[in-house]
């Protein structure tokens, strides 16, 4: 067991590098960025990491290139620096959505990126709901995918109306769709969509029983919030209650996503701290915290433990 370990905050979400290090009981590692005047950054460690376990929290969300690059500088001063381990804890995984070709001239990105995170000096990556599971597939060292469906449904156990239903958004997130159900007792339903371009969806029906029932749609990430909207609106052509809530756990919500869901009338939102999020004037927003969940992690790492009793 190596008991002596630091824990690097990125700029892309101090406040739960933080959480998770106050979980610890543990400092955050002192180090300074920079960011020149053409855009370059610039990562200095301010303490010794020579044989040291080191974790980065740094997840990749917007600006996905400059936390990105940010991330893999980090570990580059490590591995200089001559740290035991470099365990990088990416809560939001960036590229995540190109783990595939859909022509015969595109990059696959994902795989791209996981080749950059392993040839930096990377040991081990900890992510949480990644979009697309097979991800983990393009890297040779360990990687550990851990869900906020725990979270999320402790979160709203008690505040979801009687009589709902678990609302998967596309056949993509019906395994965690019933992963919900199942902790929540509950049954699903299915959209089926189709992906008009990068930010535009249709619904073309709905799959189970809706009518007359609450809706908790799940999804892993809200970006512009029209997938949602389009869900909404088909959830009550389909003859839904109004009392549709939704919980995802990468919250992104980019310009435009609040007006968005505002005016689908979404009764509530959940997202998890895995990237920043304001709530600044959006009583329907709630932010859960997910730094319990991943301080678990560094726990059982540092004691050579499974992580089986964390799903």
């Amino acid at each position: 067991m190596i008991s002596d370990f630091i824990i690097f905050a990125g700029a892309a979400n101090p406040a739960l590098a933080s959480r998770i290090a106050s979980e610890l009981g543990a400092q955050l590692g002192a180090r300074v960025i920079e960011r020149f005047p053409d855009g370059e950054i610039s990562v200095r460690l301010e303490e010794p990491v020579r044989g040291r376990e080191v974790f980065i929290v740094q997840p990749t969300s917007p600006p996905v290139n400059d936390h990105l690059i940010e991330l893999l500088a980090f570990a580059d001063a490590c591995r200089r620096a001559s740290a035991e381990r470099i365990t990088a804890i990416v809560p939001y995984f960036g590229y995540a959505r190109a783990d595939k070709r859909h022509g015969r001239r595109e990059p696959i990105t994902a795989s791209m990126v996981a080749e950059l995170i392993q040839t930096v000096g990377i040991n081990h990556l900890v992510t949480i709901d990644l979009h697309a599971p097979q991800i983990e597939g393009f890297f040779h060292i360990p990687v550990d995918s851990l869900t906020a469906a725990p979270t999320l449904c402790q979160a709203f156990r008690r505040r979801l109306p009687g009589n709902f239903v678990i609302v998967s958004p596309d056949a993509g997130r019906v395994k965690m769709a019933a992963e919900y159900a199942h902790r929540l007792n509950a049954t699903v339903a299915v959209l089926h969509k189709r992906r008009e371009s990068g930010t535009e969806t249709e619904i073309l029906r709905v799959v189970g029983d809706v009518r007359d029932r609450a809706c908790l749609i799940i999804d892993d990430m809200i970006s512009t919030g029209g997938t949602i909207a389009e869900s909404v609106a088909a959830l009550r052509a389909a003859g839904a209650r109004s009392e549709i809530t939704v919980a995802a756990t990468h919250g992104l919500l980019l310009e435009g996503a609040r007006e968005k869901l505002t005016r689908a009338g979404v009764r509530e939102v959940l997202v998890t701290d895995t990237t920043p999020v304001s709530r600044q004037d959006w009583p329907q927003l709630q932010v859960v915290s997910i730094a319990p969940l991943i301080a678990g992690a560094i726990r059982r790492f540092l004691a050579d433990q499974s992580l089986s009793d964390l799903c």
